[in-house]
């Protein structure tokens, strides 16, 4: 079998990792597993590896010489331990890591999670508030018949809470 990184040599390092129920397995030679740092954890270049194998050169494509203004952390660093310094470190390098967080999660934006009764009042109070602001404008227009359409649709939704 063949390295999975140079493609020629015979691989000799076998890394397999199961996220999410999702087996991913990497295949390097000797050469490659010592550039990558396999043998020195501390070395390792996860985010190499966990995002597909030279992923983490998008990190470097605005300029390799980056550094956080708030803790020193560089793209060199985050390359070699797949880890951020701080959360200054987001804003920073917030180029390169889009694509590489696109890759990983689904968006890039943090939502956190809401538990789906929540989320339905919150879906609600937005249509309210936007009946209301409907229902201004159409008052200030002197549309009075759809206004009481409104209103109406306002109290139906207030009746349901």
């Amino acid at each position: 079998m063949n390295c999975d990184v140079c493609k020629h040599k015979q691989a000799s390092v076998f890394l397999t990792q199961i996220v999410e129920g999702k087996m991913q397995k990497v295949n390097l030679c000797e050469a490659c597993s010592k550039e990558k740092g396999v043998t020195d954890p501390t070395g390792f270049a996860l985010a190499d590896l966990l995002l597909g194998l030279g992923a983490a050169q998008e990190i470097e494509r605005g300029g390799g010489s980056q550094k956080c203004p708030v803790c020193g952390f560089t793209q060199a660093d985050f390359k070699k331990t797949g880890r951020l310094g701080c959360s200054q470190c987001y804003d920073t390098f917030a180029e390169g890591l889009q694509g590489l967080l696109k890759g990983m999660h689904k968006g890039v934006v943090h939502v956190g999670k809401k538990p789906s009764r929540f989320s339905r009042i919150m879906e609600r109070e937005a249509q309210i508030k936007a009946l209301q602001r409907d229902l201004r404008k159409a008052v200030l227009e002197e549309n009075y018949e759809v206004a009481a359409l409104l209103r109406d649709q306002i109290k139906q939704f207030e009746v349901e809470a």
